[in-house]
């Protein structure tokens, strides 16, 4: 019977959950695409709301270390202070049309002949067998 190490178990594991994590996924469908990207800016402006949240509580205590401690040096204004992010607002972008989005073949013009001899009005009129 074959005596496998751990080592080489470890790494033939490994190898197999890359392969397996290597799979494509399908594309998501529009809502799922809208979904996320709703989840994307929600998520964003969470993080605009910590900062905000951690901008007052470090004025706060900068504000305290200033009134207790008789040596501190009075506040400089460094930056505009803290911006408050506001409601969380999702407007959904546009979707574009067909034209637009560049779903149809650039235009080109003619630069020979076709080629057959036969015109085009008398292939269009001509019965179908």
């Amino acid at each position: 019977m074959m005596q496998f190490s751990r080592s080489s178990l470890l790494a033939l594991c490994a190898a197999s959950a890359c392969t397996l994590a290597s799979a494509k996924l399908p594309v998501p469908s529009p809502e799922a695409a809208a979904k996320a990207a709703e989840a994307a800016a929600k998520s964003a402006w969470a993080g605009k709301v910590d900062n905000y949240k951690l901008c007052q509580s470090q004025d706060r205590v900068a504000a305290h270390y200033r009134k207790t401690t008789p040596s501190a040096k009075p506040a400089t204004a460094v930056g505009a202070g803290c911006t408050d992010p506001g409601p969380f607002a999702y407007t959904p972008p546009a979707a574009k049309p067909a034209e637009a989005a560049g779903a149809h073949s650039p235009p080109g013009t003619a630069s020979s002949p076709p080629s057959t001899l036969v015109p085009a009005a008398a292939t269009a009129s001509a019965p179908k067998s």
